[in-house]
This record gives structure tokens, sequence and C-alpha cells, in this order.
């Protein structure tokens, strides 16, 4: 009950958000300064499928020294739960993630622009719920983009030793272990603030690789899912295995928009092959720095 009653404030508290940027930028749509100094940014991302769900709010704050450079930090706090439960293990989980540094390089050219984020984590939340792995990870993202008039191809490619959620896959799991990760796609813009997008996805695992379930409490009695497709976040709380147990591929498509400088919205489907799931998401992002600058304005 008091998981459920957090979720629903949470909720209650981005509506307010979005109502209350709505409202600001009708009032003035004057242009911004450039977006330097001090930034915060909040959002609540929900995935769900057939199986199971889970919602994650994060808070960053972060500091641009230019219009290349960056750094900030956050924590994230989940909420996860199954649709259905074959027996007697936990069926919700919540709690905070790992505090996370990052720091970020863009660079525009109208050949091709850059886009680079290395992330460190911090082994603070609990590895027991799957919230950690009870030691410091990293990931180092890199993008590629070019825009020919409305259309905009990208590639990205990564390393890390932990498999990061994705903008339209919140995963019901956490893991450790060497990986190398791809995405390559298009986004196309439909109409003033909106955009649609597709992409394919792949994730390479190598060596022993460790998965730490959101689902399925240390020490629970049993899983709370089928298991197949090698979902073994579904059935033990740890799994310690070859790169197999951690490998994912699959395709997502997305539709975007941006009705105010300080609102992004979000909805998305992505199908993982590996995993045999159709998970269905949403985003909510209010950019906090910007407002506080606007209201100081």
């Amino acid at each position: 009950m008091r998981k459920s009653c957090a979720v629903l404030s949470l909720c209650t508290f981005l509506i307010f958000l979005i109502a209350f940027t709505t409202s600001l930028a009708a009032q003035n749509a004057s242009p911004l300064q450039e977006d330097t100094g001090w930034n915060a940014y909040t959002s609540l991302q929900g995935s769900t499928n057939s199986q199971e769900g889970v919602l994650k709010l994060d808070n960053r704050v972060g500091y641009d020294f230019n219009k290349h450079f960056g750094v900030g930090g956050g924590v994230p706090i989940y909420f996860a739960h199954t649709s259905t439960s074959t027996t007697s293990g936990d069926t919700s989980n919540a709690g905070v993630g790992n505090v996370y540094l990052d720091a970020r390089v863009k660079f525009l050219n109208p050949a091709i622009n850059y886009g680079s984020v290395l992330t460190l984590n911090t082994p603070t939340g609990d590895s027991k719920k799957g919230l950690s792995t009870g030691r410091a990870t990293y990931d180092w993202s890199n993008r590629f983009d070019r825009s020919f008039d409305r259309l905009t191809p990208f590639f990205e490619i990564g390393v890390s030793n932990t498999i990061a959620d994705t903008r339209f896959f919140t995963r019901p799991f956490t893991t450790l272990g060497t990986n190398t990760h791809f995405e390559g796609g298009a986004s196309y813009d439909l109409w003033r603030f909106i955009t649609a997008g597709a992409s394919l996805y792949d994730v390479l695992p190598s060596g022993q690789q460790k998965v730490f379930s959101k689902l399925v409490n240390r020490g629970a009695s049993g899983g709370v899912g089928s298991g197949k497709n090698g979902r073994v976040f579904e059935q033990n709380a740890e799994t310690v295995g070859s790169a197999d147990i951690a490998r994912d591929n699959g395709f997502s498509t997305w539709i975007e928009a941006s009705p105010s400088k300080y609102l992004d919205l979000e909805l998305g489907y992505t199908r993982s092959v590996h995993y045999d799931l159709n998970t269905v998401s949403f985003g909510i992002g209010v950019n906090v720095g910007r407002l506080a600058k606007r209201a100081r304005q």
C-alpha cells in the first residue's frame, strides 16, 4: 500500500509540474539565453510489458561550462512490479538506485555531430533489491548524427561494465560485466515540436556476467515470471553465468514532443528479440533549470 501511495504521489507531482510549465510557457514565450551554468532536469520514465513494469524517477543537476563541455550527477528512484506471479516470490520492489556522476562533450559540425557521455555509478543502491551491483560501474557512450532537412540518422556505440537503461527500456535488472552496446536509427521531424524515430540495438557482453533482479529479492522463495527466453531476472535474485545471460538485441520506435522549452514527452515501443518481450514506455521530463532561469528573469 505504501509503495502504491508513493507512485501515486510521484505521478501527481509530475502532473503538477507539467501543468505549471505549460502555463508558464504560454505566459512568456520570449527566447531563452544560451543554457550555460547550472542546470537541473527531472524525469519520470516507465516501461511495462506482459511480465513486469518498472518506473524510474531521475533527478539530475549539472553545470555547463560552455556549449561543448558539462558535468553533472543525480540519483534515480525505482519502483518495480510484476504483472503476474507464478510462485510465492516478491511481486513489487522500490528503492533508491546508484548515485551517478557524468561528464558530457558535444561538438556540432556541418559534416557530422559528435557527443560523448562518461557515466560513473557509485554502489549506493541495494544489491539485494537489484538496484545496484554492489560495485562501482561505468558507461562510456558516443553518438554520431547528421541532419538532412527533417531527417536525422544517428549511430551510437559504447563500452560499459553494466547494461544501462535506455530512453525506452527501463530494465527490470542490473548487470555487472563487460559489454559493448550499439544503436543505429533515425528520427524525423513530423511537425513543429513533434518527432518520430526508430532504431535497432544490440548489447554484446563478454566474459562472466552477473544479473541482479529488481523483481526478486534475495532470499525470496521463488520467481515471479516464466523465466523463458533467458529471462533469468524473473527467476533468481542474482544469477552468475556466461555472456549469454546478459545478451540482448531488438528494435525501438517512438514519438516525442516538446510543447515548451521546459517540457519533454515521449511514448515508445521496444521489441527485445532475445528476451521475447514487447515493452511499451513513456517519459515525462521537466527542465527545472530553465524554469528557475525564467522565474529569475
